[in-house]
């Protein structure tokens, strides 16, 4: 196949949308597919921006920096520009990751040329709103989601909870698209008892964090676990909010951004997982403890819903009953054998999830939206003979 991906956001920015989209260019390289990603500059940090990835080239759309938030950029651009580069290149089928502003202009663009666009749900943006102080664009935030996902031929969502969200907003053509987990890197093997030895010197059981620090991640709701005796909270990453969350965890251990064999390490040496973001899609944190053989208790909407199963592999608690949060954490933190028990159950619970099984489903999606795409066009065609 011919694919264009477009990211609104990519290398050298790390999250989720990008770790996904590595994932599934290395999977299309294995298959010999040709592939254009097109992605905003990071001109902050362009000697580390790639000009191609796996081989394939990185074309790069001036953007503008998010305000408060400068490592996340916002392309500039005009549908118009975009359907210059697909001409160029003619795709299949364009893949557009997590679409908002560019790619939004990317499914337009893909619309007036006939190729079919398959756009990946992975954002609650709407959501966000609230958390950064501006409630009254949650209804409009939506009204722009759907205006993309309805435009676009197929939509993947990663939960059934954010399937579900989809079709309560009138959106059509959505399809459940999981997200796969490495297992050969995030397993029990890699414990590390030396570094817990440097953060819990005392044989406190660790209770470990992994995401941006960013409002809606929540990360403050992690308080109310701060004076439990005999544990200490680590919190992995990096965000516009980690000077604040060091003044209101001060007991805290922040180990900054980390990745690859340390991210490994550190997950595997946590006794527990905590999240408490509400706004999570999927939360593919939680799959990597999963696969560590880590229990979790994480807050009961969005992604964790499908992840965690209850009395089994973790806990669930209530959005907004910290208290609840607080009791979970101690039912396991208090119990060796209950919380062994259900770390292995996690453990078993994500074996089989691995990229190439879930990329491989990816590429039926494509075919698919291509199928559809074709049949429409067709349609359109006979209506326009009669």
């Amino acid at each position: 196949m011919r694919i264009a991906i477009v990211a609104e956001s990519f290398l050298p920015h790390m999250n989720g949308v990008t770790h996904s989209l590595l994932q599934v260019i290395a999977h299309l390289r294995r298959r010999g597919d040709d592939v254009l990603v097109i992605a905003p500059t990071s001109s902050w940090l362009d000697d580390e921006a790639p000009a191609e990835v796996e081989g394939y080239p990185v074309h790069r759309l001036p953007s503008v920096a998010l305000r408060g938030y400068a490592n996340v950029r916002v392309a500039a651009g005009t549908p118009a520009r975009l359907r210059r580069i697909f001409a160029d290149f003619m795709p299949e089928v364009v893949h557009v990751a997590s679409p908002f502003v560019l790619g939004w202009r990317a499914v337009q663009a893909a619309q007036q040329l006939g190729i079919p666009a398959v756009s990946i749900y992975q954002t609650e943006v709407p959501a966000y709103a609230a958390r950064y102080g501006a409630p009254w664009l949650e209804q409009i935030l939506w009204q722009h989601v759907e205006n993309i996902h309805e435009l676009s031929t197929l939509t993947l969502a990663p939960s059934s909870f954010a399937v579900n969200q989809l079709h309560n907003h009138g959106v059509r053509r959505v399809h459940l698209w999981r997200r796969g987990v490495d297992t050969s890197r995030f397993n029990p093997q890699k414990y590390d008892a030396g570094w817990r030895g440097s953060v819990a010197p005392n044989g406190e059981r660790i209770i470990g964090f992994v995401g941006r620090l960013a409002a809606e991640k929540q990360v403050e709701d992690l308080a109310v676990l701060a004076d439990l005796p005999g544990t200490r909270l680590v919190i992995v990453g990096s965000g516009p909010l980690k000077d604040s969350l060091r003044a209101k965890l001060p007991g805290a251990h922040f180990a900054g951004f980390q990745g690859g064999e340390d991210l490994a390490r550190m997950v595997a040496s946590f006794d527990l997982f905590v999240h408490p973001g509400e706004s999570e899609t999927f939360c593919q944190t939680i799959q990597e403890a999963q696969a560590a053989g880590v229990p979790v208790v994480a807050v009961g909407r969005g992604g964790p819903l499908d992840l965690v199963d209850q009395s089994r592999t973790g806990w669930i608690y209530t959005p907004g009953q910290l208290d609840e949060l607080r009791a979970r954490v101690q039912d396991l933190i208090g119990d060796d054998i209950k919380r062994r028990a259900f770390g292995q159950a996690a453990f078993e619970s994500v074996q089989g999830r691995t990229w190439p099984v879930l990329c491989e489903q990816l590429v039926g999606y494509y075919a698919k939206a291509i199928s559809v795409k074709r049949r429409a066009l067709n349609v359109q065609a006979r209506e326009y003979l009669r």
